[in-house]
Parts: C-alpha cells; sequence; structure tokens
C-alpha cells in the first residue's frame, strides 16, 4: 500500500475523516476532497475544499489537481453524499437532492478520475452505498432510491471495466456509530451499530491491490444489527 495515492470525497465527515487517518497509518498519500470549507488536516495530506462534485467541471478539476500534485492516482473512495428521512407527502420532496449528493458525485468523481486510475497498475474505485437500499422502510424512499442507484452505478462500472486494471466496488452500512446518530437514536444499542474505522478497514482493503479478484461486488457492512 505505500506511494498509493487514494482521494477521499466528503473527506470531512465522519467517515472520511476515519478512511484518512486509517490511509494514513497505513502510508498511502492521501487527499480529501470536500465541499466544505478547510479544515485542519494532518501534514501532507491534500485538502481540496468548496468543491461541488455535482458540476462535472468542478470534479474533473479536483481529480486532476490531485493527479498532478501527487504524480498520478491509484483510488477514489466515494464518499460524499447526504441522508433524510422524510415520507413521500412530504411538501418539498428531496428525491432529487438525494440523487444529486449520492448519485451524481459519485459518478463526476468516477468519470474524472477514470483516465488516471486506467494508468495505475491497480486502479480502485470504492462507492458507499447503503444495506438500507437493499430494502426499503418508511420515511427511507428518497435516501434508500439514491443508493440503489449507487449500488446500480457500481455494478454497471465495474463490468465497463473488466477488461482494465481497475476494480469497482461498494461498501452496504447500516447505521454508523457517530455523535449524530447516537443525538438522534438514544434508545438504541450503539455497540451494534458500525464503528467508522471499522468500515474504513473494509474500504481501504478494497482499495488496496489486494483485493483485485473482486469487482463488482456490494458488500454488507451491517455490525451486529
Amino acid at each position: 500500500m505505500t506511494d498509493r495515492v487514494i482521494a477521499i470525497t466528503g473527506g470531512h465527515g465522519v467517515l472520511g475523516r476515519a478512511v484518512a487517518e486509517a490511509a494514513l497509518a497505513c502510508g498511502l498519500k492521501v487527499a480529501i476532497i470536500d465541499h466544505a470549507p478547510g479544515q485542519s488536516v494532518p501534514e501532507g495530506v491534500l485538502q481540496l475544499a468548496g468543491v461541488d462534485l455535482t458540476d462535472p467541471a468542478s470534479a474533473q478539476t479536483a481529480i486532476d489537481t490531485v493527479a498532478a500534485h501527487f504524480g498520478g492516482l491509484d483510488a477514489l473512495l466515494n464518499i460524499a453524499g447526504g441522508f433524510v428521512w422524510q415520507t413521500t407527502d412530504d411538501a418539498d420532496p428531496a428525491w432529487a437532492k438525494m440523487f444529486a449528493l449520492n448519485v451524481t458525485t459519485a459518478l463526476n468523481a468516477s468519470r474524472a478520475a477514470l483516465p488516471h486510475l486506467k494508468a495505475a497498475a491497480e486502479g480502485r474505485i470504492v462507492n458507499v452505498g447503503a444495506n438500507a437500499a437493499l430494502k426499503s422502510a418508511a420515511g427511507m424512499g428518497a435516501y434508500a432510491a439514491s443508493k440503489a442507484g449507487v449500488h446500480r452505478l457500481t455494478e454497471s462500472l465495474a463490468e465497463e471495466l473488466k477488461d482494465t486494471p481497475v476494480t469497482v466496488n461498494a461498501v452496504l452500512p447500516s447505521i454508523l456509530d457517530t455523535a449524530r446518530n447516537r443525538q438522534d437514536m438514544p434508545d438504541a444499542d450503539p455497540a451494534k451499530w458500525v464503528a467508522p474505522a471499522d468500515l474504513a478497514r473494509v474500504m481501504l482493503f478494497l482499495a488496496s491491490p489486494e483485493s483485485r479478484a473482486i469487482t463488482g461486488a456490494l458488500i454488507p457492512v451491517t455490525g451486529r444489527v
């Protein structure tokens, strides 16, 4: 893994930070791409803040900047996204917003990264789907539908790239153990949830050369739920 370059979209979120920390511990070269303003990052991390990944040109500029800075790109981890709980009769439907945040960001970043990943010896794309998208529930329609789109993007892109060194997979987490989720679900047992650090390890395996035999996989990471 040493000297491999990874780009993490949504790198300032809870999961993004966990992945970045784990990647640095493995000796990887890390770039963080996020729509949020710049934050304090460890030395050596390339930070690209204020990037609108729903815009193809902005995504292309960000990815090309990463590749130029490090001299290439080996893996793209698409973590950028969003969540909303709302019923179908909500006065302000979030379906388009969820599609933009979860599918369009992954699509634009992946399209921008493909030339660089194809030039790498072992190119990788790792997306974040959702276990909730396998069977939705009340209030989860917009979110689950958008994450199902991520699943289909993962599968189709993996098939398209089977004659290249690039693999494409997705992790399907259940509930992440975050401060916000603990606040929103005070009666739940967070010990049954997925620790961001544990999900990060799965994602980094999929971003590594050792995962070369896996592509098009949707891998549940569901803790003890």
